[in-house]
């Protein structure tokens, strides 16, 4: 029950967080793989539960990687500069 309730945590935790739609794109599909794996494989709603949030994490953490980076600052003038590699 403890496990449960700290990968619960987590998971509300990073949903807090500001995220693009390609993250938010690779939680959803992330947290639905691994609550069908994680239900499929232990027999239960609790495995069910904790494959949807480390599916999420997961997802988010895939997402993130593998999409566009973008370094932005400000420059001299105040206004902010954004470049993509």
């Amino acid at each position: 029950m403890n496990k449960l309730l700290l990968v619960s945590i987590v998971a509300l935790s990073v949903g807090g967080c500001s995220m693009s739609q390609r993250e938010t794109n690779g939680a959803l599909i992330g947290g639905a793989t691994g609550a069908v794996v994680g239900g499929v494989v232990s027999h239960s709603w609790g495995g069910a539960a904790v494959g949807g949030a480390v599916g999420a994490v997961a997802g988010v953490v895939i997402a993130n990687a593998t999409g566009p980076q973008r370094h932005c600052w400000h420059n001299r003038y105040g206004h902010w500069v954004c470049r993509h590699y």
